[in-house]
């Protein structure tokens, strides 16, 4: 069975050290049909003065945010309206794509094509999956949407599904799929 070793400066706290494990280990079993039980991941620690590279003392780089506590945060500031905090969350350069390609670089320009489409709408969160991706970290939220239809009346059980890159902590793309069309046609 797999037994993964991995040295760090000290310095990082037991979540960030936990995370780091854990990824480690899930990253095993996605090349490797090995059980929980049979993977081992040791993290070594050594003290800043006993480690350099390039004939330079290191200290160890800082940790980024879970990928999944910083989508949840995004996605339940956007439903508070809590726009710039939701903005603080995000890279230069972000975007969004909703369905039909909707391409989307502000807040604004979102709310402006969904006014028609909705009085409001919310998310019920089923679940969230992280994984590495090539250029960042990918997150995927999948649940169902509930809210008002623009003459007021309820929706709710509306199939979604959210992929996010992050790249360095920050939301850097969403790309949005839902069945809202497919319902408001249907009703």
């Amino acid at each position: 069975m797999p037994i993964v070793e991995i040295t760090l400066i000290e310095g990082y706290d037991d979540d960030t050290k936990r995370r780091l494990t854990k990824a480690l280990h899930q990253a095993v079993q996605s090349v490797i049909a090995a059980p929980d039980e049979g993977v081992t991941i040791v993290a070594r620690e050594v003290p800043p003065a006993n480690y350099r590279r390039g004939a330079t003392d290191r200290i160890p780089g800082p940790p980024l945010p879970d990928a999944v506590d910083v989508v949840r945060q995004f996605l339940e500031r956007m439903e508070a309206r809590d726009l710039e905090g939701a903005k603080a969350l995000t890279a230069d350069g972000f975007e969004m794509v909703f369905p039909g390609g909707r391409r989307f670089t502000t807040f604004q320009q979102l709310i402006d094509w969904a006014g028609p489409r909705y009085r409001w709408v919310k998310k019920r969160f089923e679940r969230f999956d992280a994984a590495p991706a090539e250029d960042g970290m990918a997150v995927i939220c999948s649940g169902t949407l509930y809210g008002e239809w623009p003459d007021g009346t309820a929706f709710e059980g509306i199939r979604y599904a959210d992929w996010f890159l992050l790249k360095g902590g920050k939301i850097l793309r969403q790309d949005v799929w839902n069945d809202l069309a497919e319902t408001a046609r249907s009703g």
